[in-house]
């Protein structure tokens, strides 16, 4: 059984985790829920399915350089629709999306989040919050601060993985237009939480302990984990536990890769054993 990464749960969340001034707020990791003006949008208000897919994709597609025509829009949501078909669907999705997000803007009005240049659609930037954005400038701004103050980076660290509630747009899991971004948003929050177990070992190591340990449920061959998590057994003078984690390192790699743990692993573990 697969296991995904859930940092924080969301679940209960009555209000909308972003900064209040941002007119939309959009959370798309461990599930997607939306507020306007902090009054959250129920899942029953969008009326159909395919408004929300066409405006989840394109908050998937926000980065983009170059954003999408409305054409390869429909090819990459409903590749099984005729021209014809796609031209329709497309103009009722996105006039129920209208009705969700914006209910008080007539019908010939510029959309204040939508925005649209002749046939070329995008999520406005200006006025949206997305937690999957928050979250990465979290990190960028730790990786930047950690050589002159690792303490600002950890309160950076843990704030990022506050707001990782699991995968991107889950329920979105087995569409290949989400696919991409769910993967590198998975492997970022597990650097991150391998990071900042690193900084806590000496300060915190049942903390770093905890952290690697959720790390390796979801990637068992995370070698860094593991090595993080050795340190953290010895920063307490627990060297069996810390040479059991090499083993279980050792084991995994070779089931798992057909490869040796790295030099530096190996080098842990006779530290463990007291061989230097």
């Amino acid at each position: 059984m697969a296991v995904h990464l859930r940092f924080m749960d969301t679940s209960a969340q009555t209000g909308p985790p972003g900064p209040q001034a941002a007119p939309l707020q959009i959370q798309t990791l461990g599930g997607f829920r939306l507020w306007r003006e902090g009054v959250e949008i129920e899942p029953a208000t969008w009326g159909r399915e395919k408004a929300l897919h066409l405006f989840q994709f394109l908050v998937t597609a926000r980065r983009r350089t170059v954003h999408l025509h409305k054409e390869q829009i429909i090819d990459r949501l409903w590749p099984e629709l005729n021209s014809e078909e796609g031209d329709r669907d497309f103009k009722v999705a996105l006039n129920a999306i209208f009705k969700a997000i914006e209910p008080e803007r007539s019908p010939r009005a510029e959309s204040r989040f939508i925005q649209r240049q002749g046939l070329v659609y995008s999520l406005n930037l200006s006025e949206s919050w997305v937690d999957a954005d928050a979250f990465e400038n979290l990190i960028a701004l730790g990786n930047k601060t950690l050589p002159n103050n690792p303490l600002a980076a950890i309160e950076c660290y843990q704030q990022a993985l506050a707001l990782y509630g699991g995968d991107y747009l889950p329920e979105r899991r087995y569409e290949d237009w989400s696919s991409a971004e769910r993967e590198r948003l998975h492997l970022l929050a597990l650097g991150t939480m391998t990071t900042l177990a690193s900084l806590l070992v000496e300060q915190s190591p049942l903390e770093s302990i905890r952290l690697t340990q959720h790390v390796l449920a979801v990637d068992p061959v995370w070698e860094d984990a593991y090595r993080v998590q050795m340190r953290a057994y010895l920063a307490q003078d627990n060297r069996p536990l810390a040479q059991r984690t090499y083993r279980a390192c050792a084991d995994m790699l070779q089931r798992e890769l057909g490869v040796e743990p790295l030099p530096e692993t190996q080098r842990l573990y006779r530290q463990a054993r007291g061989e230097g």
